[in-house]
């Protein structure tokens, strides 16, 4: 088995630069916030180049890239009316939320996408702390590439910021892919790049973080500050490092780990990470949140610039983020054992695979749209990959024989990683998205508690366009 380095990874990112609930108008006593998709422009280019037509989320009469935070605290509601102000239906999706199936916005499994002009309400319990995120969940591969995403932060139950050892103070950072020509404009004409798609992904040309092109962000000599990070890309998996800053992971997918000492974090499409860091007190006023866009090249993507007195140091010891304590211990007497195998794109291929209720070689999937399957199926959406009882603890060993990385994310649960996938996971994680590297075998187990349909895809979305779909039911 071959683990999932950091040069695989790299390697894979460099390949490029069912019921349904219908849509329904909300009546006027209702009065939940709107929560609107529409076009509007960002300045995502730097500064000198005009500003880029997007389609964004608003909470106020203008979107924003990324969209209007969303925070509340753990078991408060997430009450919305999305109207949608686009030219294609749209829905959205409440990612890494443990939510009721009918609020989940996988469009067209748990809800119908909402056409041009109408409205769909979204009224959930958000039960866990975390970092987390909306986005489009109908025509994703293009609707998230065009800015629709957004941060949903869930508060701690119990203090944290300011308690010994924790941080004072922390910055959500919304990292973002975007393929621009040279007039910033996003480049439309590639959504069904199947050259992509059977490779890394469509990669872009311009990383953002919060929606601008290297931002600088203000920190103390001495600040310990936490940073929510999240990966919205559509495609690119994002090797990152923040040096002498001292940072130490505390959270991934929303969910606590002990904190550890971290030189390079791999996030993958839709995962997070919250790292805790240091500003540094050695006198430098300058220090930069790092990528490495998969040529070893490692380039700033913004800057954390020291001013004002030094604080006195909080020590070497990071306090832990308060336990979840809502999601159920698994238990591996008696598992249900389910695969998950991955075949399909460049350089490698598939001999068939089944699609639209035929089998058909890989010349004739690909001229249908598909280069990618899980089990022998690419975008099997008419029966369930596998069923699970209520309260059923689920292994699911997931199997990569394909020459790239996909980021695979179950809805409506947190699973356990129980194998150690190189360099971007640690056995014992618990997570809703987990990076599976070419040939390698990762298995994690979940208890299914949560009753519905739910998706599991990869979240690199032109690999979801182009087959990796499928879902599970849970009853």
């Amino acid at each position: 088995m071959t683990s999932l380095s950091r040069r695989s990874i790299l390697r894979g990112a460099a390949a490029l630069g069912g019921a349904t609930l219908l849509s329904r108008p909300t009546f006027a006593d209702e009065r939940l916030p709107v929560l609107r998709a529409a076009p509007t422009s960002a300045q995502l280019a730097p500064a000198g180049y005009p500003s880029t037509p997007v389609w964004a989320y608003a909470t106020e009469a203008t979107g924003t890239v990324p969209g209007p935070e969303i925070r509340l605290g753990a078991g408060e509601r997430v009450r919305f009316q999305l109207v949608n102000g686009l030219p294609q239906a749209t829905a959205v999706h409440w990612h890494g939320i443990r939510i009721e199936n009918a609020m989940d916005g996988a469009a067209p499994l748990t809800q119908a996408p909402v056409p041009p002009g109408d409205t769909f309400d979204y009224d959930f319990v958000a039960p866990d702390p975390g970092t987390y995120w909306y986005h489009s969940h109908n025509r994703s591969t293009e609707q998230v590439a065009r800015g629709l995403a957004g941060p949903l932060i869930v508060e701690d139950r119990e203090p944290w910021l300011g308690e010994p050892g924790a941080a004072t103070r922390e910055l959500v950072l919304i990292l973002d892919d975007w393929l621009l020509d040279s007039d910033a404009r996003i480049i439309e004409d590639r959504w069904d790049d199947l050259h992509a798609a059977s490779h890394g992904g469509r990669m872009g040309n311009t990383v953002t973080v919060n929606g601008a092109a290297n931002p600088e962000l203000d920190i103390q000599p001495g600040e310990r500050v936490r940073l929510r990070i999240i990966n919205t890309a559509t495609d690119r998996i994002m090797p990152l490092s923040l040096p002498h800053l001292s940072p130490q992971l505390i959270a991934l997918d929303g969910h606590p780990i002990t904190p550890r000492e971290v030189e390079t974090l791999i996030l993958g499409p839709a995962q997070r990470a919250d790292v805790v860091i240091d500003g540094r007190v050695d006198g430098d006023t300058r220090a930069g949140l790092l990528l490495d866009p998969g040529n070893g090249d490692w380039l700033e993507i913004a800057s954390f610039v020291h001013s004002g007195d030094s604080l006195p140091l909080r020590g070497a010891d990071v306090r832990p983020l308060p336990a979840w304590g809502t999601l159920p211990v698994p238990d591996l007497s008696y598992p249900q054992t389910e695969m998950l195998l991955m075949e399909g794109g460049a350089m490698r291929g598939m001999r068939e695979a089944r699609f639209d209720g035929k089998t058909m070689g890989f010349r004739e999937l690909a001229a249908n749209g598909m280069v990618w399957a899980f089990n022998g199926a690419a975008s099997q959406m008419d029966e369930p990959m596998f069923r699970a009882a209520l309260g059923r603890m689920v292994r699911l060993e997931m199997t990569n024989r394909s020459m790239f990385p996909h980021a695979i994310h179950l809805h409506g649960h947190h699973f356990t990683v129980l194998s150690r996938s190189g360099a971007a996971n640690m056995e014992g994680d618990v997570r809703d998205t987990v990076l599976v590297g070419a040939d390698e075998t990762v298995d994690i187990v979940f208890v299914a508690d949560n009753p519905g349909q739910w998706m599991i895809h990869c979240h690199m979305l032109s690999h979801q366009k182009a087959g990796m779909m499928a879902w599970f039911e849970v009853a």
